[in-house]
């Protein structure tokens, strides 16, 4: 049997599987469907013609638009019908049409989306995608499988990033971009193939980092990207000058960890 909060409304015309677990305060509106391992937490709000399905936890407080599809089956040709799990957090916002997929056994068997992130009207989340919070992805942005996207990114409209990719905290991506390799904390990617940029200095300042430590960082950035060596051995050898700025580790960190994919610069792409 479902276990439905006496405080929940339920449209007449939504069905809400048996085994489903809905929160107080949750409201689900007509031509809805809820699976039977679903759990809505509460206070979300499905507005109309949502499915929510797998082993999906929606986490309270988050309103799902109409025609959004979440938890279906991921779409890879290596899953073979697992009991993998897609993650939702609190506070959410997903738009019309958005679809999340579950995981796959293959690379970990979860797709985790934080609290307090804007999916709009049609975009994409992928199986094994990791996303952090406060995140933005704008309409018809396609995350393919096992991306990762750390928190406060906004990716702009169209654009398309590459499985395996990882996008650092705060970075901003231009819309109709090609995501193809990894983008730096604060870093700003457009076109197609992705460049680098630079920093996204308006971000950090809205973010409320002082012009005196965007300085630093931008200094660190010129170091790494235009210095003689690789991008990788540039970042390494300027470490120790930047242990004071958290900022600029950050970015350091980020090079440093070992990545499926290369990574995004002024020339597009470089092995490090």
């Amino acid at each position: 049997m479902s276990k439905i909060a006496a405080s929940a409304r339920v449209h007449p015309l939504a069905v809400v599987e048996d085994g489903a677990i809905v929160g107080e305060n949750a409201v689900i509106g007509p031509f809805c469907h809820v699976g039977p391992h679903v759990t809505l937490g509460d206070g979300v709000e499905l507005l109309n013609n949502v499915v929510v399905a797998g082993r999906t936890t929606i986490g309270k407080a988050t309103r799902i638009f109409p025609f959004a599809a979440i938890g279906g089956d991921p779409q890879s040709v290596h899953h073979g019908g697992e009991e993998t799990t897609l993650s939702v957090g609190e506070r959410c916002t997903i738009r019309e049409g958005v679809t999340m997929n579950t995981g796959t056994s293959g690379g970990g068997g979860k797709t985790v989306v934080g609290n307090d992130n804007l999916f709009l009207a049609n975009s994409h989340v992928a199986h094994d995608c990791q996303l952090g919070n406060h995140i933005i992805l704008s309409n018809n942005v396609m995350l393919a499988g096992h991306v990762h996207v750390a928190d406060r990114a906004i990716l702009g409209g169209g654009c398309a990033v590459h499985q395996f990719t990882r996008i650092g905290r705060q970075a901003f991506i231009g819309g109709l971009s090609a995501v193809s390799y990894d983008v730096i904390p604060y870093g700003m990617l457009n076109g197609n193939p992705g460049i680098l940029g630079g920093l996204n200095v308006v971000g950090m300042s809205r973010a409320g980092i002082e012009r005196s430590v965007i300085h630093v960082v931008r200094r660190a950035y010129k170091q790494i990207f235009e210095g003689e060596g690789s991008v990788r051995a540039n970042a390494a050898a300027i470490r120790d000058e930047y242990v004071d700025c958290a900022e600029a580790m950050e970015i350091l960190d980020f090079i440093a960890v070992e990545s499926d994919r290369a990574l995004s610069s002024p020339n597009r792409g470089s092995k490090g």
